[in-house]
C-alpha cells in the first residue's frame, strides 16, 4: 500500500485488489489526480493475472464519495478559463465508461454517502453493494449543474419516471430505492462489510457475495410510483410542477416546493438530457452528451452561484439567473447540447 496520505490507497491481497478513496475530511471528493490514479491502477490490475477482482471503497465513516471536487470547478469557472474543469471531466467520464466495460469483477462498496462523481465510480460497476447507511444521489440541480458521470444514462433507465424524480430533485435514494432504480445490485448490513471484503481476497466475487447479501429493508419510492409516474411523464418542467401541485398526495406538493428551489435552467436542461439519453442508447454516447452539457455549464452563471451558495458561503440562498422557468427559453436549453467549442475539445 502507498503512503496513508495519498488520496487513493492501493493494495492487493490474495485474488483481490483494493482501491480506497482517501480524502475523508472532504468526504473523498474526487480530484483530477485521483481520477488519473484510479485509471492507472485499473490498467495495472487488468493485466495482472493474479488480480481476479477489483474492489473500490471510501476511507472514513461517512461514505464512499460525495462527488467531484466542486470547489476547484467553482474557482476555475469563476477565475480561470475553464480548461482545468474541462480536462477533469474529460478524464472522469472516460473513467466512468471504462468501469462499465471493465473485464474483471468490479465491486463497488456504496456504503454511506454516494453522490455525483461517487456514483460515477461505483454505479457503473458490475457488482454494486448498498447498506442500510447508503444515500445515493445526483444532487446537481441544487448547485446549478446537471447530472453527469453517466448519471443521466442510469436514471433514464430507472423504472417509470423514478429516474426523472431523482434527477430533478436530487433526492437521496436509500438501499431499497437504489436497488429498485438499478443503481445497485446487492444489499448487506454495514457490519458485514469487513468480513465480506476479506472474503473477496479468498473467493470468487459472486461466491463471496452470496454469503453476505440479504433482502433490503423497504424503501420509499415503490409506494410513490403512482404519483411520480403520473406527474413526471409530462413534457415540460412547468407541466411537471403543475401536476405535482395539483396532485392529492402531500409528498407531491412537497416535491414541487423542492423543485422551486432548484436552478430553473438546470431543471430544464436535466429533463432534456434525460429524455435524450433514453434515445441515445450506449453509455459512451450519453457521456458525450454530458460532456457537451458540462462544458456549456461552465459559462452559465448558475454553476458558480449554486456552488457559492451551497458549498462556499453556505448561505443556502442561490440567486438563479434566469430566476424563473418561464424565462428559460428553448433556445437557451438547446445551447447546452451544441458541440463544445474548440477550447473544450482540445
Amino acid at each position: 500500500m502507498r503512503g496513508t496520505d495519498d488520496p487513493v490507497l492501493l493494495r492487493t491481497e490474495g485474488r483481490a485488489a483494493y482501491l480506497t478513496l482517501n480524502r475523508p475530511k472532504a468526504l473523498n471528493a474526487l480530484t483530477h489526480t485521483m481520477v488519473r490514479r484510479i485509471d492507472r491502477a485499473l490498467t495495472d490490475w487488468e493485466h495482472d493475472p493474479d488480480v481476479e477482482t477489483v474492489v473500490i471503497g471510501g476511507a472514513g465513516e461517512r461514505g464512499l464519495c460525495a462527488g467531484g471536487d466542486i470547489r476547484a470547478i467553482h474557482d476555475d469557472a469563476r477565475d480561470g478559463d475553464g480548461s482545468a474543469a474541462v480536462a477533469f471531466w474529460r478524464d472522469e467520464y472516460r473513467l466512468n465508461a471504462r468501469i462499465a466495460r471493465y473485464p474483471k469483477p468490479y465491486v463497488a462498496v456504496m456504503d454511506g454517502i454516494v453522490m455525483g462523481g461517487g456514483v460515477g465510480v461505483s454505479a457503473h460497476g458490475s457488482i454494486r453493494i448498498v447498506t442500510e447507511r447508503s444515500r445515493v444521489a445526483m444532487p446537481e440541480t441544487g448547485i446549478g449543474f446537471v447530472p453527469d458521470v453517466g448519471g443521466t444514462y442510469l436514471l433514464a433507465r430507472a423504472p417509470g419516471e423514478l429516474g426523472t424524480h431523482l434527477a430533478l430533485t436530487g433526492a437521496q435514494a436509500g438501499a431499497a430505492d437504489a436497488l429498485l432504480c438499478g443503481l445497485a445490485d446487492h444489499y448487506t448490513h454495514s457490519g458485514s462489510l469487513p468480513a465480506l471484503l476479506d472474503d473477496l481476497a479468498h473467493a470468487p466475487a459472486r461466491e463471496a457475495l452470496n454469503r453476505y447479501t440479504r433482502p433490503a429493508p423497504p424503501g420509499e419510492l415503490a409506494e410513490a410510483r403512482d404519483w411520480i409516474d403520473a406527474c413526471y411523464s409530462a413534457d415540460t418542467v412547468e407541466e411537471i410542477l403543475g401536476r405535482l401541485l395539483d396532485h392529492g398526495a402531500g409528498a407531491a406538493k412537497e416535491t414541487a416546493e423542492t423543485l422551486l428551489t432548484r436552478s430553473p435552467t438546470s431543471l430544464k436542461v436535466t429533463l432534456a438530457a434525460l429524455r435524450r439519453a433514453r434515445r441515445l442508447g450506449a453509455l459512451e454516447d450519453v457521456l458525450d452528451q454530458e460532456y457537451r452539457v458540462s462544458c456549456h455549464a461552465l459559462t452559465s452563471p448558475d454553476l458558480v452561484e449554486g456552488i457559492r451558495a451551497q458549498i462556499i458561503d453556505k448561505d443556502r440562498t442561490p440567486h438563479w439567473s434566469p430566476r424563473t422557468l418561464a424565462e428559460v427559453t428553448d433556445a437557451a436549453v438547446e445551447r447546452f447540447f451544441a458541440p463544445p467549442g474548440q477550447r473544450e475539445s482540445e
